[in-house]
């Protein structure tokens, strides 16, 4: 078994989260590193924050790979003072890399959100939206039929077994003894798909960060009908997605004769740390 240098990894997750499937306004891809540099270890997280940065600089890795842009929005400065800066003068500083698989590892098969699909059971499920140019099977969101139906309210209290626990929890907009089989969702913010998921007949949609005139409108518009909402932490939705993005990654590295070693972050970069409810 070789060692991979950095173009070679980065023509294996091309395969598996290709960059075509990003959207237009995304910034994916190589954020910083040499093509030619060898990569013995991996890192996979959520966000690229500094305690991140520094768990991988520390653990010597050669690679870190983040689902969220560090530069999504634009900078005029890579200044050190500045939490960016810092955290590109880190990698840099430290030999690391940074791939950054957002919204086209959200939409490719295997991705985001086919990954939370098979956890909450989901069968024949198929994008919300569709790629234009992709494969059938690519696209946004996911919708899917439970093998059983069930309560609301037992749904919302499975979505929240199977998530990484953080302060939010899950929030229930809904008939919580109604019965419900259809389900759609999308991992991170996904309101511009309640249209989608009402189109498509879903008994509940579950994304996160939903806003309250977006959600609001959404419940306006079905009255007590469906689909009702679950607003799930943006970070659990998609920390999901990396143990087996991790996997899937070895797999094809192994299957191409390289070796490497890959981790997965344990930190929690949701950034809320607690909630105040009535009754506490």
């Amino acid at each position: 078994m070789e060692t991979p240098t950095l173009q070679q990894v980065l023509e294996v997750a091309e395969e598996l989260w290709p960059t075509s499937l990003a959207e237009s306004w995304d910034a994916v891809g190589l954020v910083a590193g040499r093509r030619d540099r060898p990569v013995h270890t991996i890192h996979f997280a959520v966000d690229p924050v500094a305690a991140v940065v520094n768990e991988a600089c520390e653990a010597e890795a050669d690679l870190l790979i983040t689902h969220h842009p560090l530069l999504l929005r634009g900078v005029t400065t890579v200044e050190a003072g500045t939490f960016k800066g810092e955290v590109i003068h880190r990698l840099i500083e430290s030999g690391c890399a940074l791939l950054t698989a957002h919204t086209n590892g959200d939409s490719a098969v295997g991705g985001v959100n086919d990954v939370l699909a098979e956890i909450l059971g989901l069968q024949d499920a198929q994008p919300l939206k569709p790629d234009a140019d992709g494969l059938p099977e690519e696209g946004l969101g996911r919708i899917g039929t439970l093998p059983q139906g069930t309560t609301f309210g037992e749904f919302a209290a499975t979505v929240f077994g199977v998530l990484p626990a953080v302060a939010q929890g899950v929030r229930a907009a809904g008939d919580r003894d109604a019965f419900i089989q259809r389900v759609a969702l999308c991992g991170g913010s996904g309101d511009s798909l309640l249209a989608a998921a009402r189109e498509a007949d879903a008994d509940v949609y579950i994304t996160a960060d939903l806003r309250h005139h977006p959600a609001s409108e959404a419940r306006e518009a079905v009255g007590d009908q469906r689909p009702f909402l679950l607003d799930v932490s943006h970070f659990a939705s998609e920390w999901l997605w990396l143990p087996a993005a991790a996997q899937s990654l070895d797999r094809r590295l192994n299957d191409a004769g390289f070796e490497v070693e890959i981790a997965v972050s344990g930190i929690n970069t949701d950034p809320w740390d607690f909630v105040i409810t009535p009754g506490q």
